[in-house]
C-alpha cells in the first residue's frame, strides 16, 4: 500500500497545535502503552504498522529510532517479510508482528483466535494489553501523519 496522495502544494494543519489536548492525550496513551515493553519490540511493531498503513513519515522515524537503539539493518530489512524470515525474530516478536498485522488490518478479517492465542501465550495479560495499546497508538499516529501530509525525514518530534 502506498500513499500516492501525500504530495500536496497546500499546507495542511498542524495537528499538535490545532488540537493540543488530543495530541497530549495521545502522547500520554503512547507512553503508557510502551511502559514495560521491550524497546526493540516497540519499534518492530511501529515499523510493521507503518509499513502496512503506507506511512513513510512514521516508517522513517521508527526505523531511525530502531537503528539508534541498536537494531540491526538485517532485521530491519526483514520486518516487511517477517513470516518468510521468521528465524530473524523471536517467537514473542513473531506473535507481536502477527497481532500488529491483524489489528492494523482489522477490517479485513478481525483478529482471529489463531493470531490472538499465540500472542496471549507469549505475553502476560498486562503486557498484552500494553502491546494492543501500542498497536492502537501507532495506527493513530499513522493516520495523523497521512491525513496531515507529514513529510518523511522531517521528524518534528518534541513530544512524539
Amino acid at each position: 500500500m502506498t500513499n500516492t496522495g501525500a504530495t500536496t502544494a497546500t499546507a495542511r494543519l498542524n495537528f499538535a497545535k490545532a488540537a493540543p489536548k488530543a495530541f497530549r492525550a495521545l502522547i500520554g496513551f503512547d507512553a503508557a502503552a510502551r511502559e514495560g515493553l521491550d524497546p526493540a519490540l516497540v519499534e518492530l511493531v511501529q515499523i510493521r504498522a507503518s509499513q502496512l498503513n503506507g506511512c513513510a513519515y512514521c516508517l522513517h522515524m521508527h526505523t531511525s529510532d530502531a537503528r539508534k537503539a541498536g537494531e540491526s539493518e538485517e532485521r530491519l530489512h526483514m520486518v516487511s517479510v517477517w513470516k518468510d524470515a521468521a528465524h530473524f525474530f523471536t517467537e514473542q516478536e513473531q506473535a507481536a508482528l502477527a497481532l500488529t498485522e491483524a489489528v492494523t488490518l482489522v477490517g479485513q478479517a478481525g483478529v482471529p483466535d489463531a493470531v490472538y492465542g499465540p500472542a496471549a501465550a507469549r505475553f502476560t495479560e498486562e503486557e498484552l494489553a500494553r502491546l494492543l495499546a501500542l498497536i492502537f497508538t501507532i495506527n493513530t499516529w499513522n493516520r495523523i501523519a497521512l491525513s496531515t501530509a507529514k513529510v518523511p525525514g522531517t521528524d518534528e518530534r518534541t513530544a512524539h
